[in-house]
């Protein structure tokens, strides 16, 4: 079984709202980043992946992993 690809948050290309991808295809679309945001925590939870937010300037906001995971604690949340 391949293993699958981080997703990610992203502003959509009209700046019109947010997108939710994986593997570069688009999952879903929304019109706030939180919407957005909740759906991306949904499918990286249950794929086992990390969850890659992005700013409106395209960098990394944020980034939290649902897959295999060391023992050490993640200080970000």
């Amino acid at each position: 079984m391949a293993k699958k690809s981080d997703v990610h948050v992203v502003k959509q290309k009209d700046g019109s709202g947010w997108d939710v991808t994986q593997g570069g295809d688009p999952q879903s679309s929304h019109r706030t980043q939180g919407a957005a945001i909740d759906k991306g925590r949904r499918v990286a939870r249950r794929d086992a992946v990390d969850l890659v937010v992005h700013g409106r300037d395209g960098k990394i906001r944020s980034k939290d992993s649902y897959g295999n995971e060391t023992t050490r604690k993640d200080t970000e949340h």
